[in-house]
């Protein structure tokens, strides 16, 4: 269905906590139902097989923010907006539940669920426990939301399906855990995606969009059902079944019975004029015969809801209990309809005992009619989408800092709160950018609520560990304030601002020892920066461009940067920095080009600057490669038939083939320094650039600001940045998949089904979570561009990236929105200002090979190290060090290059979630690509892992405990040779191969 037929649901959940008592690891479930349970697929209905099996499966998709905000969508205020109210639709469901123990339904959003439930009376949960064990109410999905999953980082969708299971599973055991994945809104979906649903221990997938003409591809061969191969790194283990839906996620035409729908109900009073039965079955019967001819069993599933469907539920399941009494009564129809879930119908497929087709790409990009592709998405909102990723960063510091300096259960509050806002932006209209501007604000609220709380947590654990006393120290009575400076993209930390003196605090979240550049906005132009030791360490000061200090918004004093080097980081720990003023005379770094002059910066990596155009050439190898500024006009139509489609919040729709070059001439200004060269150049009034290239670095950064986009033409304007490098790469480029394995890109075409191709531009868009990458085999060069944020991106022509930044709409797409991307801030156009990391050379010939450095650069941006501020308060450098432990490491060492801990997070009582995974594919180096062991036993230095149990992905199962369903699939096994084999704790060696992520339960002992 087209989004603007959508009524979307959205809650945020803020501080519904529960405390956890001391919890063994031998107990996954503090909570246990009742012992009488026939959920699952115990409560399937009986089926026909002499007949076809229609099963209803009654839903509500209730969005977690779209139209109107979290908040407003739960309680169902702002109804002129949209008449959607959740707490309705769960009150109202579990009623009539109660009536006919027939009646099923299935719900979503964890987030909805558990607002509601916190705020029900004991009697009521027992009733509602009732339902869940006896089948009747079933978890489907089970996130915190429903996440998209083309803007999304895997270890973002982790965490929120983390939290969302656990909550599920804490209250409702083996019951309220979900077996289906149902993503039926999202606007394509990953690789990735199905990958984690099968490390989840899900049995299935189903969805609903796809591509208008592969789902009439897959429709007319009848391979709407496949096994899904979703990484050719794990085999079998990321296998998932899937299945496409046949009407979106809505009812049949005609059948929709909710408050909000105008179809007939079904009358069955024959005194009345208005009886209708014989006709609303023949309807019905049509119907299912109709879809039956697209699929290969004699079982079809039929979702009864639409969004923020059931709030009075009555009028739905009135309906349907006459449906299924009128035409299972109907001798000839040839019907078995049954109330049903998606795992029920999942388990007939299974039982039918076929052998399916295969799938080993994914679905992307998704496009509902010629002239609209939804890759406009990809990029729409780009200062949000960095702050949902500074938010993941942010709140792995957390989680570890509360781990390894031994918080109690009173900080679990502040640590939820940021849990559960990052699982609220990952919903597939936040991080997609795809809701109403207000909307937009509200989730940055909540996000901005979070950090707020994860800081009370930092400010706790860094008390802690710099007490020389260790972690299990008391709380000192004199604590040190440590601030987050949050507006460090447009230079802006008034604690370094105001400041004489002040410590940097410098965490390093990543799993070995990192050295990063470390820069701060400052007034002075000499400083001294001192390490634990009370070494100097080389500084320098860099003029903040003019284009920054001009931001709209910025309230800074600062003129300067001060940049040093953190020089190897502990592994998960800090270093302290003392930094005070210095007397020493700064030279100025400024260098003046004149025309005529070609300038080269860097060393290990080198840019050349044509001082004529003040373009730069980055040297990739031997090979120059240009980078420039363009933008697509945005097409602008009355949106009322496909060749009318506006661009939008959803839709990328060019005006043209050719993108507009913002300047033939570019300003230019170079700076050197002992520690980084920088090029700043100015493209427009509304365009600029800063290349830098760090001394010990092997990559360019070019950090990008676009904005206040002018729409004084009235012209809608969709800005990229374009790469163009001398390559051969045969139409082929490659796009990461959430963050994690590599896919393939053919230009002008799809793996699976013939592209009938009206829009040559946005046809050819890929989502980018963090890189993208062309290769020319024959040279055996390799050229990769990496994101600090989602972002569409594209080869269009040979030997070119494109990645979009920015986009200022002046019309709808009409999809739902129902207004204009056209973000302003401080009564102007909106500034976005991001960074590219550009690395390239030879493909193979050593190791770490250029693909596995790119994947570790990619990690480091990811989780970045955070940086907190304390005033010095007057003390110099010696009486702060004796005071304060000024280092700190949470692993006694750093692990292997190709292993990160992905997850060190509070479990419950005295147990921790751990995580390890590999972050290599198994053609990505000859050495580091293989099998990795790490000993966990004495790998952490605050405490001891005194036992420990494995889980699935979601850990909400013991792994021992997994049992999916197993599916026959032809013969084009993307990994014949692998074997599955479930891998159990064997203390204390973890053994990882490519790609692999386990999962553990620990107990612990603080030393």
């Amino acid at each position: 269905m087209l989004r603007m037929t959508n009524f979307m649901a959205y809650t945020f959940v803020c501080t519904v906590i529960f405390m956890y008592a001391g919890t063994p690891v031998t107990t996954i479930s503090p909570n246990p139902p009742p012992p009488v349970k026939t959920c699952g697929y115990k409560s399937c209905p009986k089926l026909d097989p002499a007949k076809l099996n229609v099963h209803l499966i009654a839903h509500s998709h209730d969005d977690v923010g779209w139209l109107k905000t979290v908040d407003q969508y739960y309680y169902g205020s702002h109804t002129s907006t949209q008449n959607a109210g959740v707490q309705y639709i769960l009150d109202s469901v579990i009623q009539e539940l109660r009536r006919n123990p027939d009646r099923r339904f299935i719900y979503v959003e964890t987030a909805f669920f558990w607002k509601w439930w916190g705020e029900m009376h004991d009697m009521l949960r027992h009733q509602v426990r009732n339902l869940v064990n006896s089948g009747q109410l079933e978890f489907i999905g089970g996130a915190w939301s429903m996440n998209d999953e083309a803007t999304t980082h895997y270890q973002s969708i982790v965490d929120q399906f983390t939290w969302g299971l656990r909550k599920l599973n804490d209250t409702f055991g083996s019951c309220g855990r979900p077996h289906v994945g149902w993503q039926i809104d999202p606007f394509g979906h990953s690789r990735e995606m199905a990958s984690l649903f099968a490390q989840l221990g899900y049995d299935g997938l189903l969805f609903g969009r796809l591509d208008y003409q592969d789902k009439q591809h897959r429709f007319m061969t009848k391979t709407a059902e496949m096994v899904w191969e979703a990484s050719p790194n794990l085999g079998k283990a990321a296998d998932l079944f899937t299945s496409v839906l046949y009407n979106n996620y809505a009812p049949p035409p005609g059948f929709c019975f909710d408050i909000m729908c105008s179809d007939e109900p079904i009358i069955d009073d024959e005194r009345s004029p208005e009886y209708n039965v014989p006709q609303r079955v023949n309807e019905f019967v049509s119907y299912a015969a109709k879809q039956a001819v697209s699929y290969t069993t004699n079982h079809i599933a039929v979702t009864m809801g639409e969004d923020f469907n059931y709030q009075d539920a009555h009028t739905w399941f009135n309906n349907l209990d006459r449906l299924v009494k009128y035409v299972n009564q109907r001798e000839d129809s040839g019907l078995n309809v049954v109330y049903s879930t998606p795992s029920c119908y999942l388990k007939a497929l299974n039982d039918a005992n076929l052998t399916w087709p295969t799938k080993d790409d994914d679905f992307f990009p998704y496009a509902s009619d010629p002239h609209s592709y939804w890759t406009g998405y990809f990029t729409s909102r780009p200062t949000l989408k960095r702050f949902e990723r500074v938010g993941n960063n942010f709140l792995q510091v957390c989680k570890q800092l509360y781990a390894l300096s031994d918080l109690g259960p009173e900080d679990k509050v502040d640590l939820n709160a940021m849990r559960e806002a990052m699982g609220v932006m990952q919903h597939h209209d936040a991080v997609t950018g795809t809701e109403k501007q207000a909307v937009a604000q509200d989730y940055a609220r909540i996000l901005h609520l979070g950090i707020v709380e994860c800081d009370i947590i930092a400010n706790a654990a860094f008390n802690k560990l710099l007490s020389h006393s260790g972690p299990g120290a008391p709380r000192r009575d004199d604590p040190v304030e440590f601030y987050s400076c949050m507006l460090l993209n447009v230079s802006q930390c008034e604690p370094t601002e105001g400041q004489d003196s002040f410590v940097v605090t410098v965490y390093n979240p990543l799993s070995q020892a990192a050295s990063p550049y470390i820069r701060l906005p400052v007034t002075g132009k000499a400083y001294s920066v001192k390490d634990p030791d009370k070494k100097e360490q080389r500084s320098q000061v860099v003029p903040i461009p003019d284009a920054v200090q001009s931001i709209p918004g910025r309230f800074s004093q600062a003129t300067n940067e001060l940049v040093f080097r953190a020089v190897n980081l502990p592994p998960m720990g800090y270093r302290s920095y003392f930094v005070s003023p210095s007397s020493s005379t700064a030279r100025d770094p400024q260098v003046f080009v004149r025309d005529g002059e070609t300038v080269t910066i860097g060393k290990r990596v080198r840019v050349v600057l044509n001082a004529t155009t003040g373009l730069a050439a980055m040297q990739v190898g031997d090979l120059p490669l240009h980078q420039d500024f363009y933008y697509y006009a945005g097409f602008q139509g009355n949106n009322e038939e496909f060749v009318n489609r506006s661009s939008g919040a959803y839709i990328f729709r060019p005006k043209g083939s050719d993108p507009i070059r913002v300047a033939a001439k570019v300003q230019s200004k170079v700076y050197k320094g002992p520690l980084v060269d920088e090029i700043h150049q100015v493209f427009s009034d509304w365009v600029s650039q800063v290349i830098r290239v760090y001394k010990e670095e092997n990559h360019v950064e070019l950090v990008w600001q676009v904005g206040p986009i002018p729409i004084n033409d009235s012209e809608s304007k969709e800005v990229i940045s374009r790469f163009s490098i001398d390559l051969a790469t045969n139409g082929t480029f490659y796009t990461d998949s959430n963050g994690r394995e590599l896919l393939e890109r053919r230009r002008d075409a799809r793996p699976t089904w013939q592209l009938n191709m009206s829009e040559p531009v946005s046809a050819n868009y890929y989502p980018v979570t963090s890189r993208i990458l062309i290769r020319d085999p024959a040279r055996n060069v390799e050229v990769a561009v990496l994101t600090d944020r989602a972002q569409g991106g594209s080869s269009l022509r040979e030997g070119q990236m494109e990645l979009m930044l920015h986009r200022r709409l002046l019309h709808d797409d009409a999809f739902g929105v129902g207004e204009a991307l056209n973000e302003t801030a401080f009564g102007k156009g909106l500034v976005a200002r991001g960074t590219h990391y550009v690395i390239g050379g030879a493909v193979s010939g050593g190791s770490p090979s250029l693909t596995a450095l790119e994947r570790e650069l990619a990690q480091r941006k990811l989780l970045e190290p955070w940086i907190f501020i304390s005033p010095a308060k007057k003390l110099r450098f010696r009486q702060w060090a004796s005071r304060h432990r000024m280092e700190f490491s949470g692993l006694t060492k750093g692990l292997p290059s190709n292993v990160h801990v992905l997850t060190l997070e509070p479990w419950k009582g005295r147990s921790l979630l751990v995580r390890l995974e590999h972050i290599l594919e198994q053609t990505d180096d000859s050495v580091l690509s293989k099998p990795v062991t790490v000993n966990l036993q004495d790998l952490f230095s605050p405490f001891t892992i005194v036992s420990a149990r494995e889980t699935t992905l979601g850990a909400n199962q013991w792994l021992e405990d997994l049992d999916r369903l197993s599916w026959k699939k032809e013969s084009n096994d993307i990994n014949a040779d692998y074997k599955e084999e479930r891998q159990h704790w064997k203390p204390p060696v973890v053994t990882l191969s490519p790609m692999q992520i386990r999962t553990f339960i620990v107990d612990i002992h603080f030393h």
